[in-house]
């Protein structure tokens, strides 16, 4: 470590060095004219030093070096504030943007409905997010269904009972569904009776969903993806009973190469919502219909459908089903938001300014104890150095090492330091060190090379820390 810091400092000087190579001759002769013990020279009149900038470098004894930065002033403090204030506003403004999407797209966005007979679906959105429901029919039917707005869930305590008979003709690997929304205790009986010259078999299934149908579509042959899977041929009855309401697919496929017939007699027996205690009705036939969602306790709409149609040719509905977005909320979320943020980002800022003070006051303490600058023996390694006495044993010259000779002109022995060699200046090696840095107090050069060093650089070469001054060392 010790040979790290040395060679640091050797190439912050030898830069120096080199740009002060065309004038520091001229210098160091007059340096070595002026170093007569009776000739005294001053720079300028002596102010009093500010101890209280924090250093830009505290070097340790290891030789590692501890960047610490604090803003200098308070309109920068101010900027760094404002600018992280801003920066913390946009991240929670993208941030609500996205939520919002998801909601309003996602959650809550418009779907389309497929339902058969005698259908009752409870819809209940968060009134939070949403301000009104709207419904509107999709195929024009003679019989449209009906949109009933309550305050409060209604019971599920009225019971129907229907049955329709489906003659299908099924080329070969072809199917046909039928689909029905059931809710929680209902029930399925399907009485089937294939018709099948070479006694070919078909496939009959209950699936609940629509993802749970589509995978059998994928795949009609593997029954896991279903409710109920089963391989018919000729007559019999299957029973399924509803565990979850939602909506359910009836479907018979035929995966043979031949054309199979088939009579399906499916029975219901379904539970529908009670809607008797209803404040709002609308019919699909008058056009779209728009129930209002109360805020905060919300309320209950349910979509029915009318019974099955003798002769119909189809019992099915479709309908659009859209929510309408409550803006307010959205809007105060983003206040909320951001004011939250804003509270946690003042207590983070709070405890930073805490903690870079007292990192403050534990790095940038100035000693106020100084040892002399020339010690009483000529060979002491730290007559070189910092005048503080805590960095006195810190810095070491950077040309230790690289001392080419000895008072006798032979080389130096193997860990030994030519003394002729530390007292001259470590930037023209001409003039002796007469010249010391202020605050730091570092000597490492002649006092005309440490002016020229003042001018163009500005700080000291061993620390790196801002020069104010310069001063001479007068030889008594």
């Amino acid at each position: 470590m010790e040979e790290l810091d040395h060679t640091s400092s050797v190439l912050a000087l030898s830069s120096l060095a080199s740009s002060l190579s065309s004038t520091n001759r001229e210098s160091s002769g007059a340096a070595s004219t002026s170093s007569s013990p009776s000739q005294v020279r001053e720079e300028e009149e002596e102010e009093e030093e500010d101890y209280d900038r924090p250093p830009q470098t505290v070097q340790q004894q290891t030789g590692v070096s501890y960047h610490v930065h604090f803003p200098t002033t308070d309109d920068e403090a101010s900027r760094l504030i404002r600018d992280d204030t801003w920066s913390c506003i946009i991240v929670v403004l993208t941030f609500w943007f996205f939520v919002s999407l998801t909601f309003i797209l996602g959650v809550y966005g418009s779907v389309n409905l497929r339902f058969g007979p005698n259908c009752s679906l409870l819809v209940q959105p968060n009134s939070f997010f949403v301000e009104y429901i709207k419904v509107e029919e999709l195929d024009g039917a003679k019989t449209a269904p009906t949109l009933y707005g309550l305050y409060k869930t209604p019971p599920l305590d009225v019971t129907t009972t229907w049955s329709e008979i489906h003659n299908a003709s099924l080329p070969g690997s072809s199917h046909k569904e039928w689909i029905y929304i059931l809710n929680k205790g209902s029930q399925i009986n399907i009485s089937y009776s294939v018709n099948s010259p070479s006694s070919s078999s078909l496939v009959l299934l209950i699936a609940q969903g629509s993802e749970s149908f589509a995978q059998w579509l994928e795949d009609p042959s593997y029954p896991n993806t279903t409710l109920s899977w089963n391989i018919i041929c000729g007559s019999g009855m299957i029973q399924q009973d509803i565990l979850k309401s939602s909506s359910y697919y009836v479907a018979v496929g035929n995966l043979n190469s031949e054309e199979v017939e088939v009579q399906l007699n499916i029975r219901v027996k379904a539970f529908l919502y009670n809607a008797t205690a209803a404040y709002y009705k609308c019919s699909l036939a008058q056009g779209s219909c728009i129930s209002k969602v109360f805020f905060p306790h919300g309320n209950a709409v349910v979509l029915t459908s009318p019974g099955p149609e003798q002769g119909a040719a189809s019992n099915e509905w479709y309908v659009k089903l859209s929510y309408g977005p409550r803006w307010v909320s959205y809007l105060v979320g983003i206040g909320g938001m951001t004011i939250l943020m804003l509270l946690a980002f003042h207590f983070l800022n709070n405890f930073q300014c805490n903690h870079e003070d007292g990192t403050r006051f534990q790095f940038g303490g100035r000693r106020s104890e100084r040892t002399p600058l020339l010690s009483h023996k000529d060979d002491d390694l730290s007559s070189w150095g910092s005048s503080y006495d805590s960095l006195s044993q810190d810095d070491e010259d950077p040309e230790d090492g690289l001392a080419m000779g000895s008072q006798e002109g032979k080389p130096p022995k193997d860990g030994e330091y030519n003394n002729n060699i530390r007292r001259l200046c470590a930037v023209c090696f001409d003039a002796p060190r007469d010249s010391f840095f202020l605050p730091c107090g570092h000597c490492v050069a002649c006092f005309a090379c440490g002016t020229r060093i003042a001018e163009l650089a500005g700080t000291c070469p061993i620390c790196q820390r801002n020069m104010k001054k310069v001063r001479k060392i007068f030889t008594v």
